[in-house]
Parts: C-alpha cells; sequence; structure tokens
C-alpha cells in the first residue's frame, strides 16, 4: 500500500496509540489505587518496537513493515509489595508515568503536525 504521508507520520501514529494505551493503563491502576488485592498493570512496547524499527534502519519498506505490525501488550506487575492488602500500586510512581506518556503525547502530536506542516509547504510549492 502506498501511504502518502511516508513512515514519519507512520511510526508516529503507533507510538500515539501506544502512549494513549498507556495513560489508560496508568489511570487504571490509579483508580485502583485502594482496591485490594490489586494487581497494577503496564503497556509494553517501546522496546520491541524499538528493535523492529532498528532492524528495518534504511528500508523505507520494511520501516512501514515494522510499524504497521507494531502491537502492545498489557501485563500485570509482580512486584512485591508492603501493603497488607496485597495492592502494588504506587501511586507517585503511577503519576509520574502518567505525566510523562501525557508529555511523550504532546511531543508526538507536534511531531506529526510538523510533519503536516511541511507536506503543505512542499504542495504549496513555498
Amino acid at each position: 500500500m502506498n501511504h502518502i504521508f511516508g513512515n514519519g507520520i507512520l511510526v508516529s501514529e503507533r507510538s500515539l496509540d501506544f502512549l494513549w494505551k498507556k495513560q489508560s493503563v496508568t489511570a487504571g491502576n490509579l483508580a485502583n489505587v485502594d482496591t485490594p488485592g490489586y494487581k497494577a498493570k503496564y503497556v509494553t512496547f517501546e522496546d520491541m518496537y524499538r528493535a523492529k524499527l532498528e532492524g528495518a534502519s534504511g528500508d523505507k519498506e520494511r520501516i512501514r513493515q515494522a510499524a504497521d505490525s507494531a502491537m502492545w501488550l498489557v501485563e500485570e506487575s509482580d512486584t512485591e509489595t508492603a501493603r497488607m492488602d496485597g495492592n502494588n500500586v504506587v501511586a507517585d510512581a503511577e503519576m509520574t508515568e502518567l505525566t510523562r506518556a501525557a508529555l511523550q503525547y504532546q511531543y508526538a502530536i507536534q511531531s506529526v503536525n510538523g510533519e503536516i506542516s511541511r507536506l503543505a509547504t512542499v504542495i504549496k510549492g513555498q
């Protein structure tokens, strides 16, 4: 399939999908901070995605395939807890992750907007 916007926007799109899911899972952890026995969840994506993209380095079609096949996994944390109720959510850590994911999301949106602006400039011939 011919992607008119190239790989930049496709890679950013996958990153945005991941960051959205990460924020959703982190918000769920915070919502369950007082639920007895609740185990924090986390999303894995970055390491696998980075490895796929590095493996496809320089080849536009392989980069596109790596981005198209990228998936995230929601996993349950197995960290120990000092709480008597068995809940292992650390609210401060979750808030930090939520803030970081929100900032990364904003940066990725700016990246997509910049790419679209560059394409608009090329189309206008300015």
